[in-house]
């Protein structure tokens, strides 16, 4: 993966891929060691840094040496003369050594100072980075749209070379977005502060002007960003849809559904039987079939429901398990090939259509798929902090509890499984028209698993953190399809790596941040 990463440079001629992983992996270790010490003296802490940083040195410096000696690609295959000069910076023996040892060394220094700066610096630290690096790895979608905006041509020539970011590029964009976020920071609680104390109807103003500019945006974005792009917005739009209903059945009532996904193929097949002709039952549009969708989708959720009642934890992840396996092996069985097509699926769904404006390619669907989410994102928001969404709150704390407080937790189960399956046939309805065919081969089991990773990575119980999520972990793999062989590995990688540094998600709901630091926060 390094010596595949070693050809697309970051900062062109100067650090590639490669090289920035190596370094993430090693100033990780080092903050990691740094972080888990436990006792408090700097010295010490720094140290550790230092030390976990030079052991993963250090192992890489073993496999170089190793490697010279023996010749080990009967067995690890990509152990080539390339990775090692890649690892050595092109030199040779002992000054090879010396380097990767170096690099560990200033890997340690750079973690634990990291770790003991200020947060508003260390944040502005790691997001600088950060779009630096994102900006040279995405060069092939950035270099285009900023060529077609005209004025903004001259940026790209000056921002990158031929394979990555110019020199003078890359400063430039560190220095500005540390001056941006720094500015911002700063001013953030200030503004919170003033914004605390301004009258109501100025409060109100504000907030209308940013909903419009924000619609401004989102309504502009398919049109800016080009086909590609919005194929990607599409794909991160189901997900999240998928997302916040699942949202409402894990994050808000705490109950695990591993098979969420049988709701988003009850959503796809009804929709597909009631409007394409190669079924022949129906002749459907699919704003017609959108609500019979919806309704034996929150009926399904209900049939679901009502036998795993007194599960829980593991049991009630199994059960639900089972459900969507049952529906996967229904879909393929030959005994409803006649009505759902089989293994071969169905096709000639039609595109959406209203007053005459049919959702045909990916910047139209974008559109349909953008109203699904601000219905949904309505829905749940108003639900949060409704009584039935309190109740939800108070069963995922402790089930025992919210019904000795009068909760009736059956109807509330129900609710919660009713609301998500109904979110979840909506997203198939539309992913069916999409398609313009369903396959049972789409709806996998693994499509509930990273459902549940986006939920867990944005934020338990968090809407802003399900579409945070999503474009995480769905927008980011589909934007690194150049690295299909190892953009999965990265993906898993990245998941670690979450759990061990926030494990209350990107964009986190303040209770459950409150608990998963109780102890920092002295709860």
């Amino acid at each position: 993966m390094v010596e595949s990463f070693n050809r697309r440079d970051i900062i062109a001629e100067i650090v590639s891929m490669g090289h920035v992983l190596l370094l993430i992996v090693g100033i990780m270790m080092g903050y990691i060691a740094a972080k888990r010490t436990t006792r408090t003296e700097p010295v010490i802490r720094c140290l550790n840094a230092v030390i976990g940083s030079l052991v993963t040195a250090g192992f890489l410096a073993l496999l170089v040496i190793v490697g010279s000696l023996i010749n080990l690609r009967s067995v690890l295959v990509n152990a080539s003369p390339m990775l090692y000069k890649l690892l050595t910076l092109g030199h040779k023996g002992a000054a090879g050594i010396f380097i990767i040892l170096l690099i560990g060394l200033f890997c340690g220094v750079f973690a634990a100072a990291l770790y003991y700066l200020p947060q508003l610096v260390r944040r502005v630290v790691i997001m600088s980075l950060s779009i630096m690096v994102s900006a040279g790895v995405l060069q092939d979608l950035l270099r285009p749209i900023l060529s077609a905006w005209g004025p903004m041509a001259f940026l790209s020539e000056r921002l990158f070379a031929y394979n990555g970011l110019t020199v003078s590029g890359s400063i430039a964009l560190v220095l500005l977005i540390a001056v941006v976020m720094t500015i911002w920071g700063l001013k953030r609680q200030d503004v919170k502060t003033g914004y605390g104390t301004l009258p109501t109807g100025t409060q109100r103003g504000i907030k209308i002007g940013g909903f419009f500019i924000l619609a401004v945006v989102l309504i502009a974005l398919p049109h800016v960003l080009g086909l590609f792009l919005s194929e990607v917005l599409t794909i991160v739009g189901l997900y999240v849809l998928l997302g916040l209903g699942l949202n409402i059945v894990v994050g808000y009532a705490g109950m695990l559904d591993l098979g969420y996904v049988a709701f988003f193929a009850i959503g796809s097949y009804v929709t597909a039987i009631l409007t394409s002709p190669e079924l022949g039952f129906f002749s459907f549009s699919l704003l017609g079939a959108l609500p019979f969708a919806i309704i034996l989708g929150v009926f399904s959720g209900v049939l679901l429901g009502i036998p795993v009642l007194k599960m829980r934890g593991d049991y009630l992840a199994i059960a639900t398990l089972g459900f969507g396996e049952i529906i996967r092996i229904l879909v393929l069985s030959d005994c409803l090939r006649p009505w759902l097509g089989g293994a071969q699926g169905a096709g000639g769904i039609p595109k959406a259509s209203i007053l005459g404006y049919r959702f045909a390619g990916p910047q139209q669907i974008y559109y349909l798929i953008l109203a699904g989410c601000i219905l949904v994102v309505f829905i749940s928001l108003r639900l949060k902090n409704s009584r039935l969404g309190r109740a939800w709150m108070a069963m995922r704390e402790d089930e025992d509890v919210a019904q000795a407080m009068g909760i009736n937790l059956v109807s509330t189960k129900l609710l919660a499984f009713a609301t998500g399956a109904g979110f979840s046939a909506l997203s198939g309805a539309i992913f069916a028209s999409k398609l313009g065919s369903v396959y049972p081969h789409s709806f996998s089991v693994m499509i509930s698993i990273n459902i549940i990773c986006l939920i867990i990575v944005g934020g338990m119980g968090s809407i802003p953190g399900v579409i945070v999520g999503a474009a995480a972990l769905v927008g980011l793999p589909e934007l690194l399809r150049e690295f299909a062989e190892y953009r999965m590995l990265v993906y898993g990688a990245a998941l670690v790596a979450m759990m061990i540094l926030r494990p209350e998600g990107l964009w986190p709901e303040a209770k459950h941040k409150m608990e998963l630091h109780a102890e920092k926060n002295n709860v």
